[in-house]
């Protein structure tokens, strides 16, 4: 029997299903992942492109930091305090380097001078150093040098001959207290001005960036610092330059200008006829406020900061014991001494005192369980003549009428004790004391410390005991004086990148009688003009007309007891009285005012007031009213009313060296063809 197959259908159609489910799901598949693939090249093509172009940009292209030029510091004429120089210098990019940096070390070693002391120096600094981060080898080459390295450079791979900018301070110690000097970058200002993202500043990793560190330089250093820019080089795989694309380049953004109210021709003068002495002058335009001299003395050149000053001549500096490091103007503080009596004046007139008030000074004056002294023995006096002869004997007793409250009340309101916002940091309040402020300051003490004891107003009295100023607070003083209605304020910065700065006369007025501050000026004429004066016979200006007003002050700088301290310019110098003279000129008519502080000096009138004449004659020559006054036209010669001239011009007087002879109807020639002339 024969069997023939047979076909069941719904086996068949149930397996061609199966494949058709399968089929079609792998089919799926294949076309979600065609379409997320033509997705994603559409996203990276379309939507994603331009940042791809750039990062592939980035690769092959990549931009070297360009420090910006420093903004210049300007004086109110315009004249350059702080300006920048070409600076040659030789650079090595490690990541650019092909050789080991001791061998490429040793060949520029070979073209220009680099100690081996240096050498292990740099090498370390190499090391340390990031992959991206350029490498200063030398700064300041000769043209010279700089050329030798230029041409050496394609034999030395990571090695690169650069021009930069320094900061360069054309006066170099004139001004160096208050720009200050700009220098190396330390690893503490890298960490404080770190990005957001927590990353070094790429600017302050520049071999050649310097940053202010004290003045000007350091309170205006974003301003002055600008905004750098970059040069685009193309690079191989390992990041070495292959080529420079000039027309790529992000120019940098210079820095703002600066321009101060300092006068170049008034503050070197200052600092001129200082010397070798130590101290500060202040000088200040008593109608606007602007500060036009603010110079301590001795000073340094601030251009040796620029590169780092050995530590052998920075020791030298500090050492000394006049302190150049130290801005006298600013942060030196001293007990003002008899330039204080013209607050204790004004204070006693305001508390209704009779300037006819008289005190009879016999050289001493005894209070409590203390006597007090006066250099001379001034007789009888009233307020006016006790200024004029500065006797601290008159004023012992005054200041015991008013009281010290009152006094620092006035004191304050002249500017004492004050902090002046000029923008430059590191000015030191002194102290204006009352009995308010002893409780404070001893508040730590018994209440017997904290009391303020009648004893010690005497000493306030002339500007000794707890009270203390600085040259510029001095400088305040004498300016409101001067101005007699405004409480004036110090400015120092004029401009910031052409923007101007408020004015120091937009402020209220002094609160004071004007007949008193006037009588406190008066009297301070005729110190410097009478011949009773305490500085008559130094401070005489020699400008015809124009008088200068002022008041000498001489300071202890140490008890006189036990031989601690030496009155006057004798002993040693570090024990010797401060000399003090404050100023203002024309008296009729006043425009400057000035202190000036001559530490250990002596008395102030022999030390102190000679300097501020000088000072002050350059700013008022210097002035063109003030000048005009001085070139007074000389008068006309004496003429006869009664003579008849006519109109007929009067010959020419004969007696003239090589003038012709005179004849009846004028002069007569010689014959120029004749041979007799003379030879």
């Amino acid at each position: 029997m024969s069997l023939e197959p047979s076909i069941f259908f719904d086996e068949v159609n149930e397996r061609q299903g199966v494949f058709h489910r399968r089929a079609f799901i792998l089919g799926g598949f294949a076309g979600v992942g065609a379409l997320t693939l033509i997705g994603r090249l559409a996203d990276l093509q379309l939507v994603e492109g331009a940042r791809y172009q750039l990062l592939s940009n980035s690769n092959q292209f990549n931009f070297r930091i360009r420090p910006p030029p420093r903004g210049r510091i300007l004086d109110r004429n315009g004249i350059e305090l702080a300006s920048n120089r070409p600076d040659f210098r030789v650079l090595y990019r490690k990541g650019e380097a092909k050789e080991d940096a001791a061998d490429t070390l040793a060949k520029v070693a070979e073209l220009i001078p680099i100690t081996e002391q240096k050498q292990k120096s740099l090498l370390k600094e190499i090391a340390n150093a990031p992959k991206a981060t350029p490498i200063a080898l030398a700064n300041d080459l000769s043209w010279d040098d700089f050329t030798r390295i230029n041409v050496r450079t394609p034999e030395l791979p990571g090695v690169a001959a650069d021009m930069t900018d320094s900061r360069v301070y054309p006066f170099g110690g004139a001004f160096a207290h208050v720009i200050g000097y700009v220098a190396r970058v330390s690893a503490e200002d890298v960490e404080r001005e770190k990005t957001p993202d927590g990353k070094p500043d790429r600017l302050l990793l520049d071999p050649g960036f310097r940053i202010g560190k004290q003045g000007v330089e350091k309170a205006l250093d974003q301003q002055l610092r600008g905004h750098p820019g970059g040069q685009k080089v193309e690079v191989d795989s390992v990041g070495r330059v292959v080529r420079e694309d000039p027309a790529g380049d992000i120019h940098a953004i210079p820095g703002k200008d600066v321009v101060l109210t300092l006068d170049a021709d008034i503050q070197n003068r200052a600092l001129e006829v200082f010397g070798q002495d130590s101290g500060a002058a202040v000088m200040m335009d008593v109608r606007t406020g602007d500060v036009l001299c603010m110079m301590s003395a001795p000073s340094f050149d601030a251009n040796q900061f620029v590169s780092g000053i050995p530590s052998a001549e920075y020791k030298m500096l500090s050492d000394y014991d006049h302190k150049p490091l130290i801005n006298k103007a600013l942060a030196g503080l001293y007990h003002p001494g008899s330039t204080f009596k013209t607050i204790v004046s004004l204070a006693a007139l305001e508390a209704g005192v009779d300037p006819k008030r008289t005190y009879t000074c016999n050289g001493a004056f005894a209070f409590g369980n203390h006597v007090f002294h006066c250099d001379k023995h001034h007789g009888t006096l009233d307020m006016h003549g006790a200024i004029v002869t500065s006797c601290d004997v008159f004023f012992y007793q005054t200041a015991l009428v008013v009281g010290p409250d009152k006094i620092a009340e006035v004191a304050r309101k002249f500017g004492l004790g004050q902090i002046y916002d000029i923008g430059v940091s590191g000015q030191r309040r002194g102290i204006v004391p009352d009995t308010a402020w002893k409780k404070k300051y001893f508040a730590k003490q018994s209440a017997e410390a904290q009391r303020w004891w009648p004893g010690e107003t005497p000493s306030m009295g002339i500007g000794q005991g707890y009270t203390d100023v600085n040259a510029l607070q001095l400088c305040v003083m004498a300016s409101r004086l001067a101005n007699a209605k405004k409480a004036l304020n110090p400015r120092l910065i004029r401009s910031i990148g052409g923007v101007e700065e408020p004015r120091g006369s937009e402020v209220e007025d002094l609160p004071f009688n004007a007949d008193h501050i006037q009588f406190v000026r008066a009297a301070m004429a005729s110190v410097a003009n009478d011949a009773a004066g305490t500085a008559f016979e130094f401070a005489q200006l020699g400008l015809g007309p124009i008088k200068m007003a002022g008041k000498t002050g001489t300071a202890q700088s140490h008890n006189y007891v036990s031989g601690h301290g030496q009155h006057g310019a004798v002993g040693a110098w570090a024990t010797r009285d401060n000399a003090w003279f404050i100023a203002f000129a024309p008296y009729d008519d006043p425009r400057y005012a000035l202190s000036v502080l001559v530490e250990h000096g002596g008395f102030g009138a022999s030390a102190a007031a000679p300097k501020a004449r000088e000072i002050m004659r350059v700013a008022l020559l210097k002035d063109p009213e003030v000048r005009a006054r001085v070139e007074q036209p000389l008068p006309l010669p004496p003429t006869n009313p009664n003579a008849d001239t006519g109109d007929v011009a009067p010959p020419p007087p004969s007696d003239i060296p090589g003038a012709p002879p005179q004849g009846p109807s004028g002069p007569q020639l010689q014959n120029p063809n004749t041979t007799d002339q003379p030879t």
